[in-house]
């Protein structure tokens, strides 16, 4: 399956969610109940209030302005004020050598995003090297390790219980020496005892902006099902080590991708990627433009 084939089949449920709604609100004039209804169904479909308020506002002035009357002139015209929210997001690419950081709470498929994306790295004839710096849930470096063997990458790991830091410090100065294009960091991710998690992600940090001299960025992975609670993570981590990207996984089994335009709108952080499936090629980078295409 191509790329936009597995993009448009990921948001199968959000967007007969969304366009169900929205199929549902297409009679008569576009008059203030109209836009109502409208602003129901974005909210309704985890789209957030800021970025809902945004949409009506702007696609009210536009077809106003371009008098247009025809649902489909409509569509076209919400799909671009859509496109344009979710680019306000500055995006930045990757510069190589690059250290990438995953942070997220336990369950969202981090361990999985990160084999998926070294295997994508490595297919985009990059040399990639993962190092397991969650030390505190037993599996994390095993399953990570499991990942490492399907990706054919290398992989920098130490006992349960050991110091992240340290595992990073290693990890770093092994990429250094066999000359990695891309290091992929694997952290904790324990909420429920959030003040010592955090100062954990923030040693890492500090180790990193020590020792790793390419280009770093911190991505955080977010489970697509959660919808707007993923918001307050969003805030937690950001607030932490500061978020560069959002990978977010499970897309497939949500009708709550909406969410996309709330953490663009209200953290200005990009979506990088997005998992739609289950298999080791089943994540793919994130391009507005297809996306809003796929649910409206």
């Amino acid at each position: 399956m191509g790329f936009f084939s597995k993009l448009f089949a990921g948001l199968k449920k959000t967007k007969d969610s969304i366009a169900s709604k929205l199929n549902s609100i297409f009679v008569g004039e576009l008059d203030d109940e109209f836009y109502e209804e409208l602003e129901y169904v974005l909210i309704s479909s985890d789209i957030g209030a800021e970025a809902t308020e945004e949409i009506i506002e702007e696609v009210k002035a536009k077809a106003k302005k371009e008098k247009i009357k025809t649902v489909d002139d409509f569509k076209a015209l919400l799909r671009t004020v859509m496109i344009e929210i979710l680019n306000e997001a500055k995006d930045e690419e990757l510069e190589y050598p690059a250290l990438i950081t995953f942070v997220g709470v336990n369950g969202v498929g981090k361990t999985t995003a990160i084999g998926r994306l070294a295997h994508k790295f490595k297919s985009d004839k990059k040399s990639v090297l993962m190092v397991a710096g969650d030390t505190f849930r037993a599996a994390a470096s095993d399953q990570l390790t499991e990942w490492s063997k399907r990706a054919g990458v290398r992989i920098v790991k130490y006992t349960e219980g050991a110091d992240p830091g340290a595992v990073v410090f290693d990890g770093i100065t092994s990429a250094k020496a066999k000359k990695d294009d891309v290091v992929l960091v694997d952290t904790a991710g324990r909420l429920h005892n959030k003040a010592n998690l955090m100062e954990e992600l923030k040693k890492i940090s500090k180790v990193i902006g020590r020792e790793w001299e390419g280009d770093y960025k911190n991505y955080l992975v977010i489970d697509a099902t959660t919808g707007q609670n993923a918001l307050s993570q969003v805030e937690t981590f950001n607030e932490c080590v500061g978020i560069d990207g959002i990978v977010l996984t499970k897309l497939d089994g949500t009708a709550k991708g909406g969410i996309v335009f709330a953490i663009a709108k209200e953290y200005g952080i990009p979506v990088k990627y997005v998992g739609v499936g289950e298999g080791i090629d089943d994540i793919v980078d994130f391009d507005p433009e297809e996306f809003v295409n796929g649910i409206v």
